[in-house]
């Protein structure tokens, strides 16, 4: 049992040393994100759905820049579709600033919207998101997180596609 505890310890120290290198002024961050919940959004996430015979995907990605220790800027794109034949393709951007808090918990603020294909009003938010970042390597983190984005449209209210969960896969660099 003391083996194990003293195991456990050592790893944790481990990531803990290994995420301050990682999250320190000048350094750089790309992101990949699964995104579940929230189209529309501003999703810059990776995502595959269907529903109803309807197919709705996206790709997308983020990058960022340490401008201190712990806090990066962040900017992020997206491209997607919800309709058949291509019909309601959507462009979706983010920018914002993510926290690393105690080294270890992620969170973040960001402006994101989306530009629908033939739509009268395009949908933009706040989001807040917080998480975990298990740093697996020297260079790569994984950050499973929950995201709530508040809508800045009455066409888009009510809470709709207000909540994101989330898996992150992070390269620190």
């Amino acid at each position: 049992m003391k083996k194990i505890i003293l195991t456990a310890l050592a790893v944790l120290g481990f990531t803990f040393a290994n995420a301050q290198e990682q999250i320190e002024k000048g350094k750089w961050l790309i992101e990949a994100n699964t995104g579940f919940g929230g189209l529309g959004t501003g999703n810059t996430s990776f995502r595959l759905t269907t529903e109803d015979g309807n197919t709705a995907w996206n790709v997308g990605a983020e990058g960022g820049y340490f401008v201190m220790d712990k806090l990066a800027v962040k900017a992020g794109l997206g491209y997607g579709d919800t309709g058949a034949d291509f019909a309601n393709s959507i462009f979706s951007y983010k920018v914002g600033a993510k926290y690393y808090l105690l080294n270890k918990f992620p969170l973040e603020v960001s402006y994101n919207g989306a530009s629908i294909k033939d739509a009268d009003e395009n949908p933009s938010y706040v989001g807040f998101q917080g998480g975990y970042a298990w740093f697996v390597g020297k260079n790569i983190s994984v950050e499973p997180g929950v995201r709530y984005n508040v809508t800045l449209n009455d066409d888009y209210g009510s809470g709709k596609g207000a909540f994101q969960f989330n898996i992150g896969f992070a390269l620190h660099f």
